[in-house]
């Protein structure tokens, strides 16, 4: 028997302003291609499908397509819901769906039910809010680690005389697994981390929530994002994993995910990324670019997309200058309005002094306004004398 094990579609997610339902689609149809190719039994997707709990209209659609491909190409699939779900929305008509071989888990009733390959047994955990089913499972306490403890204990009753492997698909922060900065924060009362031994006595714990890609014990793994969604996630191998069930083990390997469009991170003044030949490759890359000029350069991002047309993010990274030596009153003391103004306009654009032309127009401006308030003021005095001399 053959399973891949996937999560965190994040289907309707956006980067830095670009969407990415393309490169999801791309993913998508990856995935039906290997489920035909190697005679795949099984789809299970570790929750997060969708990026919000309520999905836009070709979000829905790009959801719909898959999942009927994935079931005409002869595999049974099973969904559990992540953070990002509505539970309720996505497991709507649920019952309905199982008999056509889609299987999908949100609701706590249905935890400790398989679904039943035959030579396996799945147990899909739905993301398990701890506030909201401690009480329902019977948890000693509302903690991440507690309520899973109290839903493996309901995996385990069930499976304990079913002699074949168990697999549980669950979505959760794993002690000692790696984070990435796309992933929303499931903590609560910063609590949030579920130790391994929760998982320990089944086969294979495919799991969601985290990003990248990892093992964190044998036999529990996070499959990973399979599109990058933060520029944290520069480096990862995007992949699926492979599960072949043989002799009552469980053995697993990587199928690289398709790359629509590759991260890049770089760093340094903009002469120098301009003119570094290595960089090549960046050239097609969504790019995170941080400038390290001691003066901010004017223009900087139209420069840089010249050279990296995809760049979505630019920092500056200066040389703080330590102004804690003296008071902002000593600072300021004895400068004309012109010179601070110029002073203001050149801290706020990076070391850029103003022009002679620019200090011509703020020499205007203060003028204008310095006779702007006179006319007020002698239009006030001549009001006030009117006034004075009627009461007289």
């Amino acid at each position: 028997m053959r399973m891949i094990h996937t999560s965190d579609w994040h289907l309707g997610r956006g980067f830095h302003g670009v969407g990415l339902l393309d490169a999801q689609a791309a993913y998508l149809d990856h995935l039906v291609e290997v489920v035909q190719a190697e005679g795949i039994d099984a789809v299970l997707v570790s929750g997060d499908i969708y990026d919000r709990a309520l999905p836009a209209p070709d979000t829905v659609a790009l959801l719909d397509d898959a999942l009927t491909r994935l079931m005409d190409a002869g595999a049974t699939v099973v969904l559990s819901s992540g953070n990002h779900d509505s539970a309720v929305r996505l497991g709507f008509g649920a019952r309905v769906l199982a008999k056509a071989g889609l299987h999908i888990r949100t609701d706590l009733a249905a935890i400790g039910v398989p679904v039943d390959l035959g030579d396996a047994v799945i147990y899909p955990l739905p993301y398990l809010e701890p506030a909201l089913s401690a009480e329902a499972l019977g948890a000693d306490e509302a903690t991440h680690a507690s309520v899973l403890r109290a839903a493996m204990g309901r995996v385990r009753a069930d499976a304990r005389d079913r002699g074949v492997p168990t697999v549980v698909v669950a979505h959760a922060f794993v002690t000692g697994a790696t984070t990435s900065e796309s992933e929303r924060d499931i903590s609560v009362g910063g609590v949030a981390a579920v130790p391994t031994e929760v998982f320990a006595g089944v086969d294979y714990a495919a799991l969601g929530h985290l990003h990248g890609p990892q093992e964190v014990d044998p036999g529990i793994r996070y499959s990973g994002s399979p599109v990058a969604m933060s520029f944290s996630e520069t480096g990862h191998q995007k992949s699926s994993v492979l599960l072949t069930v043989d002799g009552g083990k469980v053995r697993c390997e990587t199928i690289a995910a398709p790359v629509r469009r590759h991260l890049a991170r770089l760093r340094g003044t903009l002469d120098d990324l301009l003119a570094d030949v290595t960089l090549k490759d960046a050239e097609d890359a969504w790019c995170q670019v941080t400038l390290t000029d001691a003066v901010r350069p004017l223009g900087a991002m139209e420069r840089v997309r010249r050279r990296f047309p995809h760049t979505l993010q630019l920092e500056f990274e200066q040389q703080v200058v330590d102004l804690t030596g003296s008071s902002y009153t000593a600072r300021v003391k004895d400068k004309s309005d012109i010179e601070l103004c110029c002073d203001f306009l050149d801290h706020v654009r990076g070391g850029h002094p103003a022009t002679d032309d620019e200090r011509g127009a703020l020499r205007g401006a203060l003028e204008g306004s310095r006779v702007g308030r006179a006319g007020q003021d002698d239009e006030g005095g001549a009001r006030a004398g009117a006034e004075q001399e009627g009461a007289a």
